[in-house]
């Protein structure tokens, strides 16, 4: 009985954290906001004990600030943070879609056009207006893109990209950065390039749409 315990404290745990970590990066938790433990408590379903640490492990990853005896709290956005989060996003995919591209084969040719395809169908019905479409629009965003890199062969380079992604991601939630067709055509541009093995031209496109989603968020106003 004591291991069912622990294994089902341990599930709780895990899905405490996802569900914080969610709403950080997409903006449900909003910046700047104090993490109060007692309401985070009944909010997440486990105790002060647990939300310390996943807390902590938030904080390790960039995504909760630890302020000492202070408490937690969510990070602000800033115009710089931002412009460092898209370079850093840009040296690492530019880097990583070169090896995946020299070395994936027809698994990784399917992973990349299933995801590609979810993305697209959430991007025509966020152009047509279904703004309720956000959350899966961006989840499936870091799901093409994670797949493109995907036979990158380095398992470290592709958790630093999903740390990065994911910071740079919660700046694009705030300034809802949705550039609408521009953003679909270099979506399906990376896509073609992928199944061309064209790292040059990808990289390219990367590099314009990591931009166009920069001055998109700034523009907005969003964003100190």
């Amino acid at each position: 009985m004591a291991d069912q315990g622990a294994a089902t404290a341990l599930t709780a745990g895990e899905a405490a954290y996802a569900r914080i970590r969610s709403d950080i990066v997409f903006g449900r938790i909003a910046p700047g906001q104090k993490l109060r433990l007692e309401r985070m408590r009944s909010v997440y379903g486990v105790g002060v004990g647990t939300l310390r640490e996943i807390l902590s492990r938030l904080s390790a990853e960039a995504l909760v600030l630890a302020e000492g005896q202070r408490g937690f709290e969510v990070p602000p956005v800033t115009e710089a943070e931002l412009r460092e989060l898209a370079a850093l996003r840009l040296l690492l995919e530019r880097h990583a879609l070169a090896q995946s591209f020299a070395r994936g084969d027809v698994e990784w040719e399917g992973r990349v056009v299933a995801a590609h395809h979810k993305l697209e169908v959430v991007e025509q019905r966020m152009i047509a207006g279904a703004r309720d479409e956000a959350p899966a629009w961006k989840r499936y965003d870091g799901e093409f893109h994670q797949a493109l890199i995907s036979a990158s062969g380095s398992r470290a380079l592709m958790a630093a990209h999903a740390n990065a992604f994911d910071r740079y991601l919660r700046y694009l939630m705030v300034a809802f950065c949705f550039r609408g067709a521009a953003a679909a055509a270099e979506h399906r541009a990376l896509r073609d390039a992928a199944l061309d093995r064209d790292a040059a031209g990808a990289a390219e496109v990367l590099e314009r749409h990591i931009a166009g989603c920069v001055d998109f968020a700034l523009a907005s106003g969003a964003i100190a």
